[in-house]
């Protein structure tokens, strides 16, 4: 199996739910999205942009469906996000419009990359 480096925003009392915005996921009338976008541009520059050689992705299907609305479109700060292959562990989807994306059915699947 290949080596998976993890890449979370968490913030110190737990939070992972929503980084980016307020309306990235209500789920669970989950109110406080976005709770690092006054530090966004400083987080991409300081630490994304220096993590992020090329590699694959590995991302869950909420990620996955926040992204792919996204980077289309937004890919200056990330310039190679649509050309790296996005594994997307999902028993719900099993395609998309986004290039390379791979959808795996069950964590079993992860094992077989």
């Amino acid at each position: 199996m290949r080596q998976i480096i993890v890449l979370e925003f968490i913030s110190l009392d737990g939070v992972i739910q929503a980084p980016g915005g307020p309306k990235e996921d209500t789920s669970g009338d989950f109110e406080l999205g976005g709770w690092t976008a006054h530090y966004r541009d400083e987080v991409f520059r300081s630490i994304i942009q220096k993590q992020m050689k090329p590699a694959d992705l590995l991302l869950g299907r909420k990620t996955f469906e926040n992204w792919e609305i996204f980077w289309p479109k937004n890919s200056d700060p990330w310039p190679k996000i649509n050309e790296v292959k996005k594994y997307v562990l999902s028993s719900t989807r099993n395609n998309s419009e986004w290039n390379n994306s791979v959808f795996l059915p069950n964590l079993e699947d992860i094992k077989k990359l």
